[in-house]
């Protein structure tokens, strides 16, 4: 009976230490929208730190895809004084969902630049590696004028 208990115990202790470490929805969206401020202020360290030295970002139509070194480096160009004509990033209608170690964010961003604004349905995955997330994956897609809700 002692022995059942304290490896009752032990589960427990277990399973409590390892929610702790496990991050919330809430938490996960806060990051995600750091990321979309990091993007409209190019800020390639917080990019250099959030991305996984694997990250893969399909922009519209597979137009383009960018890997961590070409994200990170654009920023450091704008912050160097390459032209950027993107005023606002807004997202909304985000969705999150954990499973396990991965977790991902999905929703809108209406991206401010001329000559209009485009809103762009985005799926961003995320990877929980020793005690943070790192971004892992992003798709955006632009939507039609006609089909923006």
């Amino acid at each position: 009976m002692k022995k059942s208990l304290a490896i009752l115990s032990l589960f427990f202790l277990f399973s409590f230490a390892t929610q702790a470490q496990t991050p919330s929805k809430e938490q996960l969206l806060e990051l995600d929208i750091a990321w979309e401020k990091a993007l409209l202020t190019s800020d390639a360290p917080f990019l250099e730190n959030l991305l996984a030295e694997d990250f893969v970002w399909v922009h519209n139509h597979a137009s383009l895809v960018d890997g961590k070194t070409n994200a990170v480096e654009r920023a450091k160009r704008i912050q160097a004084g390459q032209a950027d004509n993107t005023k606002g990033r807004l997202p909304r209608d985000q969705q999150v969902v954990i499973l396990g170690n991965t977790g991902v964010v999905s929703g809108f961003t209406v991206v401010d630049r001329p000559p209009s604004p485009v809103t762009y349905h985005f799926m961003r995955t995320y990877a929980w590696i020793d005690g943070r997330f790192y971004l892992l994956a992003n798709h955006t897609m632009a939507i039609p004028d006609e089909e923006v809700k």
